[in-house]
């Protein structure tokens, strides 16, 4: 080791899905949409004046901070926008996770928290799922020093009803609860509901999913004033111009479509439903998906054949080599067409077998 590595930030980083470079492959694997964003995000770009690259965007926010706080009925108080949903999460660990206590998280969830948690040296227990990858509440009515979970939650796209994080909430008044809903408009109920009654709730979303606009980085959190206002100082403190100019601008143009998001959510939607059926019937189960995505495992063919399997036809699904959900697939909802494929090529996979 080398004298200066001694003082080297040493993690083990987070690995994102594959993104693969080759042409005809059909990508399950990131939970990305299958569709493209609001054709209002077209004609933003169209009209966008790229003269005005050269200033520095607003460090506010304010024209998308106002449009999400529209879309939700709260306050531009309310609201904080930042680089996609990782972006604000990780901001709001800064924030807000600065106890000697542990910050709690389940031990099948987003495999980005803990990374986080290690980078800022947060000391954090993990909290197992039960057999059927649900929460036990109990778990999370302890002392901590904050706690997070998805809602529905990656990977399996369980989603739990408000009833249960009501109570989670309710009783940990001393330390702020986030709920990161990057899937929530494919199922679930938002917790933003929740708000009014409680100020330690930070509601984190993303355009990444359900808007189309993965490649845009935007995210946001909604929460009572102080919790925004505690996030802005930090960030100020850290990047005052989180957001660039094109980003702000389609991000306002896609949360105006709420038609195309909409039909564009019900196409998902429609679309997972039909698969869930036709993997039921080829032999796989999986838990009731409420995300854009199915957590699936095969009665007798091990994940990691099957994920290689699909490889091998260019079709591309996430495997987990982790504790307890090694024997699972996690595959996104794409087209119609593009899950039609799927279910055909691991059906004559399946006959080879037999």
């Amino acid at each position: 080791m080398k004298k200066w590595e001694k003082n080297v930030r040493k993690v083990e980083p987070y690995v994102p899905g594959e993104q693969p470079k080759e042409q005809g492959i059909i990508k399950l694997n990131t939970n990305e949409n299958p569709y493209p964003p609001s054709k209002k995000v077209q004609k933003a770009l169209e009209e966008t004046d790229v003269e005005k690259f050269r200033l520095y965007p607003d460090p506010a926010i304010e024209s998308l901070v106002c449009a999400i706080a529209e879309y939700y009925g709260v306050e531009k108080e309310n609201v904080f926008v930042g680089v996609g949903s990782d972006d604000v999460i990780a901001m709001s660990f800064m924030t807000f996770f600065n106890s000697d206590k542990p910050i709690l998280f389940p031990d099948i969830t987003y495999s980005f928290y803990d990374v986080w948690a290690d980078m800022l040296k947060i000391p954090y227990e993990t909290q197992a799922l039960d057999e059927n990858f649900h929460i036990i509440k109990e778990d999370y009515i302890k002392e901590n020093g904050g706690i997070i979970f998805p809602n529905p939650n990656a990977p399996t796209g369980v989603f739990e009803d408000l009833s249960v994080l009501e109570e989670i909430i309710s009783q940990n008044s001393g330390s702020v609860v986030m709920v990161d809903e990057a899937y929530v408009d494919f199922g679930g109920k938002s917790a933003v509901s929740l708000l009014e009654k409680y100020d330690n709730l930070l509601v984190i979303q993303t355009f990444s999913k359900s808007r189309s606009m993965a490649g845009m980085r935007i995210g946001f959190a909604i929460g009572s004033k102080e919790l925004i206002k505690y996030l802005n100082d930090v960030k100020y403190s850290f990047n005052s111009y989180t957001m660039n100019e094109t980003a702000i601008r389609f991000g306002v143009a896609a949360i105006e479509d709420k038609a195309y998001f909409e039909e564009t959510v019900k196409k998902i939607i429609d679309t997972r439903e039909w698969t869930k059926r036709e993997l039921t019937r080829l032999g796989f189960t999986f838990p009731d998906s409420q995300a854009n995505f199915i957590f699936a495992t095969h009665e007798s063919i091990p994940a990691e054949e099957l994920q290689q399997a699909l490889r091998k036809e260019k079709i591309v699904v996430r495997y987990f080599k982790k504790p307890r959900i090694d024997n699972y697939l996690r595959i996104t909802v794409g087209t119609q067409k593009e899950m039609e494929t799927l279910i055909q090529t691991l059906e004559n996979y399946l006959k080879t077998k037999k």
